[in-house]
């Protein structure tokens, strides 16, 4: 190897060194193969970038695994089914089967039949009443059918109604062209959105002065590393009633020929009001502190039971293997973005998957400020460097007196 090559490859040797990432943690060993899903934890993400475009997971071969994100508060959806009392019911062999039920909603546009697998169809009528003596039609001579399920023992059927508040209800089913069918319950179904937790964040600490001068009141908040906030809560304890306009900003620095200047940047503004509830979503934060501004004008300035700080989950949906060993690593400034293929097929994908899970979490930072306090001759790349640059002096060399020697010869 070529003296000015051995030298490039000493220095992108050591670029590759100080380029690595400064954050480290493991996936715990799934079950099964597939498609999991996983929680990234606020500690992570403090010391990612904030688009977490340097965010890698990798097998125990040290190949990239191919993940998508999920970012936002994720919802997920839920069913349950309530039973409505079945009164009565009455077979007439080879003619009908009524079923009279007990309606304990206030309103009603459908109704659920949880019934026995069969592979007929079945005319019926539906009727309401309010004293089940006098009746009043609501669905007449319709069909029932695909009530057969290779999957299941038992089919749920829902029907729809014209909206009605009778207290009870009778199904009339067609018995004349086939068999009853088992129809085991009647009910709804209620369907629920549940909104994904927030990730509440621990606060290093949050001083409250008061700029008596601005009528004002100064809440510093501060945390151990650059945190992500999506939302801020506000619990006041006194006055009762109050609205007072309130900002968050930051001290930022600029540079105009070679003068510092420093100046307030503005992230949020926002109204607290004893008629609301103070919990406010504001634009994305990155920051290892920040100020809450709050205008008293001549008012008693507001006290805190609390404040709480929030994130919104990020979920991380990768394709796993069965007792594999993955790691993850993050925090390294040069990393863009991947692109992998699994992100192409992220909409047509059910959120509803086996979990993994993070853990030792690892940061290297406290490594690399000693290094940075050092000077960079005191530092292991530049050791090395020296080493291999005198390596190939003591081989330059040797060459050239060996050629000597034989000239003389």
């Amino acid at each position: 190897m070529k003296p000015n090559k051995f030298l490039a490859f000493l220095i992108l040797l050591a670029n590759g060194i100080l380029a690595q990432s400064n954050t480290t943690a493991k996936i715990n060993a799934v079950a099964k193969n597939g498609l999991h899903k996983m929680n990234l934890p606020a500690e992570i993400r403090s010391f990612s970038k904030e688009d977490l475009s340097d965010f890698r997971i990798l097998d125990s071969k040290g190949s990239e695994v191919p993940y998508y994100i999920l970012q936002g508060n994720m919802e997920s959806k839920s069913s349950s089914f309530s039973e409505f009392k079945i009164l009565s019911r009455t077979a007439i062999p080879k003619k009908e089967t009524t079923i009279v039920f007990e309606n304990d909603k206030t309103s009603l546009s459908e109704i659920t039949l949880s019934i026995n697998n069969s592979d007929v169809t079945k005319p019926y009528s539906i009727s309401g009443s309010n004293n089940q003596k006098e009746w009043f039609g609501l669905v007449n001579k319709a069909v029932l059918s695909e009530l057969k399920n290779s999957e299941a023992v038992r089919v749920f059927k829902t029907i729809a109604l014209p909206l009605s508040s009778y207290r009870y209800l009778k199904i009339d089913l067609n018995d004349s062209i086939s068999l009853p069918i088992n129809i085991l319950k009647i009910g709804f179904f209620t369907h629920k959105i549940n909104a994904a937790d927030l990730v509440e964040i621990t606060k290093r600490s949050i001083k409250t002065m008061q700029i008596q001068a601005q009528k004002k009141t100064l809440i510093h908040v501060a945390f151990n590393h650059p945190q992500i906030v999506n939302q801020i809560n506000f619990t006041v304890s006194n006055p009762n009633l109050f609205q007072r306009n309130a900002r968050i900003y930051v001290n930022k620095k600029n540079v105009i020929k070679h003068k510092t200047k420093s100046y307030q940047e503005t992230l949020s503004n926002f109204e607290l009001n004893s008629n609301q509830k103070n919990s406010f979503t504001v634009q994305q934060l990155f920051e290892k502190d920040f100020f809450i501004e709050i205008e008293n004008h001549d008012n008693q300035p507001l006290t805190f039971a609390k404040i709480q700080f929030f994130q919104n989950p990020v979920t991380i949906i990768a394709d796993l293997k069965a007792n594999e060993n993955y790691s993850i690593q993050t925090g390294n400034p040069k990393l863009n973005r991947p692109e992998y293929d699994l992100e192409n097929f992220k909409n047509n994908i059910n959120t509803d998957l086996p979990e993994a899970t993070i853990h030792d979490i690892q940061h290297l930072t406290a490594k690399e400020n000693k290094i940075k306090t050092q000077s960079f001759w005191q530092q292991a790349w530049f050791m090395w460097l020296c080493i291999g640059l005198g390596g190939i002096a003591i081989v330059f060399f040797t060459a050239n007196l060996v050629k000597d020697m034989k000239k003389h010869s």
